[in-house]
């Protein structure tokens, strides 16, 4: 009988969770930041029109998409802990890829190449790493280590798209005047990421505990693939799936066309009706302010709805993200040079963001409860997924004919057919 199924694990003895939790889901971060967030950055600074950067880093959200078809897979060959430190050390390897591609005459097609490897490898890293963390703790630590989770990986998204971006910033200045100034700026940064990624591999191949690993046949394998394309169909008999599946998809309309833009028009030339910010200035705005007033939304957003039900408080939470859209209406229109504005600004809206995001996730878990709960919620954070994909897909074409400011306006329009889906989860 084989060695290489895994079913339901528990650790042999207790874990210390401190040894690797914060550093597995800060790995868990990274990457995806460094797909769907920082590539935009790095585009737009080797001189990639936003139309391209916004269709091609779109379609890197696919296999956050997908990812519920093959998790089966990942959880009955080999072993979760196999497929943390493996998918680490290629994700490492491919990052060094890039770094390495940045400066090459055809950088675009290769790099979105081993960004689309990036992708694959941590959406399947993120299946393995919570079917870990399910089986190696206890379930009273599993609880106790939730917050920690969510800190680290929002420390990741801190890091990746803040600090990472200021120092390609800076290396940029230091640069300066060289041929292949901004490319070699960037390409250090992506080695010292990859390196990081590799050190991470390394440090969890001890860090991680060993958990027992039962035997399964390969009849075993077939019998949960069909049991899992039962839970698949389940999912989409669920009274009212329609409505349900609209919501997901229109909610953040708006704002998953904004997020494909924002950097690009904060970096953008002036005459181009941008602000023309440094790379430093757009990683500090959107990838530090930005994301700590993001992170304090979801707090305010959670205590909020914590004690009213869903009916209660979705509109309101609806309004928080589509409305601030209307700043960068303003941003786009007076053009203001005042970082503090600027990042007052960014920040507004993200935490309205975070805010409005809450109800979302409260849906997803309401939507998934019942027999099949995991696997549902799974089906959900695709449509997740596809939600902020699609719009992303058209979004560089509409700024590119619009211009920045009806762009803006655009966006926040979008936010009408979103409205008429609240108001039918709402009845």
């Amino acid at each position: 009988m084989t060695k290489n199924i895994l079913s339901n694990t528990i650790s042999s003895k207790p874990t210390n969770g401190w040894k690797w939790v914060p550093s597995l889901y800060f790995a868990q971060g990274i990457p995806y930041v460094l797909v769907n967030t920082v590539s935009v950055i790095l585009y737009k600074k080797l001189g990639i029109s936003n139309i391209e950067i916004a269709f091609y880093t779109s379609w890197l959200y696919l296999p956050w998409v997908i990812k519920p078809l093959w998790s089966p897979l990942v959880e009955f060959y080999k072993t979760n802990r196999y497929w943390i430190i493996l998918l680490q050390f290629l994700t490492g390897l491919c990052i060094l890829g890039v770094a390495y591609a940045i400066q090459l005459p055809m950088f675009l097609q290769i790099t979105l190449g081993l960004f689309w490897l990036v992708a694959f490898s941590s959406a399947t890293h993120d299946i393995a790493a919570d079917g870990f963390y399910m089986q190696s703790l206890e379930q009273n630590k599993q609880a106790q280590f939730l917050g920690i989770r969510s800190t680290f990986f929002r420390a990741a998204m801190i890091i990746g798209q803040g600090i990472l971006v200021m120092i390609a910033g800076y290396l940029e200045i230091k640069l300066q005047g060289l041929s292949g100034g901004i490319a070699q700026a960037w390409s250090i940064t992506f080695a010292c990421i990859g390196i990081v990624f590799i050190l991470f591999a390394i440090y969890h191949f001890f860090a991680l505990p060993k958990v027992q690993a039962t035997q399964s046949s390969p009849k075993q394998l077939k019998e949960v693939a069909a049991g899992f394309s039962n839970t698949f169909i389940s999912f989409f008999r669920k009274k009212g799936i329609g409505t349900a599946i609209l919501f997901l998809l229109i909610y953040r309309f708006g704002e998953a066309q904004l997020v494909k833009l924002a950097a690009p028009f904060l970096l953008d030339k002036r005459i181009a009706g941008g602000l023309e910010l440094s790379t430093s200035e757009v990683g500090f705005a959107y990838g530090t302010v930005g994301i700590i007033a993001l992170t304090l939304g979801g707090i305010l957003g959670g205590i909020y709805s914590s004690k009213r039900h869903f009916k209660q408080v979705v509109f309101l939470m609806f309004l928080s993200i589509n409305v601030p859209h209307l700043l960068y209406i303003l941003l786009a229109y007076f053009q203001p040079s005042n970082l503090y504005i600027i990042n007052s600004f960014v920040a507004f809206e993200q935490f309205g963001y975070g805010f409005g995001f809450t109800a979302y996730l409260l849906y997803m878990i309401h939507l998934s409860d019942g027999e099949h709960k995991t696997a549902h919620y799974a089906i959900c954070t695709g449509f997740m997924a596809l939600s902020m994909m699609i719009p992303g897909l058209f979004s560089g074409w509409m700024q590119a004919q619009m211009g920045y400011k009806l762009f803006f306006a655009w966006v926040l329009v979008t936010m009408l057919p979103g409205y008429y889906i609240v108001m039918k989860v709402k009845d």
